[in-house]
């Protein structure tokens, strides 16, 4: 086997200093799953019969940057290699390795923390992995391949199979059910049946998992080459129910006549329509999640009126339900609640319109333009290009805009301090209106924003007819 990775001679002094005492080194895993397909390796994980205090003592000879301790109880040590980089570019590449003694587990009943022992065994090291594409090793030495549990095969194949007997594997960790719909999304690989089964018996078992490791392996299905086949298998299985329950009421709730998709596959479209950011995935995911409690039914049309509020709403639960970053909740909250919002824009908008929706959009207006740009699944071409040239010329007028000022940051002439002294009166609620209206005349373009002779004036004329200009 050969490593196409910029720490190659690295990972080969570190083979020959394990082999030199009498140990044996593997490249196992991942990689060597990626390296069969071939696929770019960014990881290498590597396992071998030496312990974690003999691992510390030979991975000298590589010349690591640093070692450290990834989990005393698993036998992990972690290495990082700083090399330059092969690109011939002026910035180092830094590598993470992590290498792991061979060992045996046992998960007491109730718990995904196995009670963990060392072995001396490549094919029980093996065994105790998850799918048998990921239960594959290659001796870092000599090149040579073992695979007792039929991964390349599955590869060939392109299936993904439980290790053993599925059922023990996810009951073992339920955390598996997870990656094993990532595996099948990232790689558009199928479930083996046997492991489908078992999968779908086992759904409940993700009770058992931290909301964030479950939100872990969400975000890695959603940012996939194929966000809407994870997202359907997890569906199927009856593993959403304990991922997102709020998604499964929108399959197969009719939005005709004006989708002919159900919400959740229109959803589906949309996620597979966005750029593969998380942020923008999650949105994809939830822009809609409001619709089912909002579904009504007049004359024979669906409406979903306010369904985006609510639907912000939602988002923000379900996310720090997750307990996912807050900056990306806010985020997230704030485009499902504006989803809407440039498909009601016309080429008849004034340029004061297209500001204010600048302003309130705020520093998501990229973000909004894309997801408006994708919510769009029809099947007639013509409708989609439609919708695109009218988003396009959105956001043309907003860069000829923000080209002649910075529309986000605009503000009235006259600040808080400045009106205190204006008026010789004291802080209070009245501030606030005599502000919004200047900005508001800025924004509109009849006032500069440096002007404040003119805002002087204005701002005595407000207040002097009630504040009702």
């Amino acid at each position: 086997m050969e490593l196409v990775t910029p720490i190659d001679d690295r990972l080969k002094d570190l083979a020959q200093a394990f082999h030199a005492h009498g140990h044996r080194l593997f490249v196992v895993g991942g990689p060597v799953r990626d390296w069969i397909i071939g696929r770019r390796i960014k990881d290498v994980d590597l396992t071998t019969d030496a312990t974690p205090d003999q691992i510390r003592r030979l991975v000298g000879a590589s010349r690591p940057s640093a070692v450290y301790d990834v989990g005393a109880r698993f036998g992990t040590i972690g290495v990082v290699y700083t090399v330059p980089d092969p690109t011939g570019g002026t910035t180092d590449v830094t590598w993470g390795v992590e290498i792991t003694t061979f060992r045996t587990e046992q998960y007491p009943d109730g718990t995904r923390k196995p009670t963990v022992q060392f072995g001396t065994s490549l094919d029980e090291d093996l065994a105790r992995r998850d799918f048998t594409i990921n239960a594959i090793a290659v001796n870092l030495l000599t090149g040579e391949l073992h695979d007792p549990c039929g991964g390349r095969e599955d590869i060939a194949s392109k299936v993904v199979r439980a290790v053993g007997d599925a059922d023990a594997r996810f009951t073992d960790d339920p955390l598996r059910l997870l990656r094993g719909v990532r595996f099948v999304c990232e790689l558009g690989f199928t479930l083996a049946e046997p492991t489908r089964d078992a999968m779908a018996a086992g759904a409940k078992g993700l009770e058992r998992i931290s909301r964030e490791r479950i939100a872990a392996e969400m975000g890695r299905i959603l940012v996939s080459t194929r966000p809407a086949m994870g997202l359907r298998l997890a569906t199927d299985l009856g593993l959403m129910e304990y991922i997102i329950p709020d998604v499964l009421p929108m399959r197969g709730m009719s939005q005709r006549p004006v989708h002919h998709k159900d919400v959740f596959e229109h959803t589906m479209g949309v996620v597979e329509n966005i750029p593969a950011e998380a942020g923008l995935r999650w949105a994809a995911l939830l822009h809609d999640i409001g619709k089912p409690p909002t579904k009504s039914v007049n004359q024979g049309a669906v409406h979903f009126f306010g369904h985006e509020e609510v639907g912000a709403r939602m988002a923000n639960r379900i996310m720090r339900s997750l307990n996912l970053d807050l900056a990306l909740v806010a985020r997230v909250t704030n485009l499902v609640r504006m989803h809407l919002r440039i498909n009601a824009y016309e080429p008849t908008w004034t340029d004061s319109a297209v500001r204010r929706l600048i302003r309130e959009v705020g520093d998501e207006l990229d973000d909004l333009i894309a997801l408006s740009r994708a919510d769009v699944t029809s099947y007639r071409a013509e409708k989609v290009q439609a919708v695109h040239d009218r988003v396009d010329d959105f956001a043309r007028r907003c860069r000829e805009l923000q080209a002649a000022q910075d529309v986000a940051r605009l503000q009235s002439p006259l600040d808080g301090d400045a009106l205190m002294q204006l008026f010789g009166r004291g802080p209070g609620a009245w501030i606030r209106p005599v502000k919004d209206y200047l900005l508001g005349l800025v924004i509109d373009g009849e006032l500069a924003e440096d002007d404040r002779e003119r805002a002087t004036e204005l701002a005595r004329a407000f207040l002097a007819t009630g504040g009702s200009m």
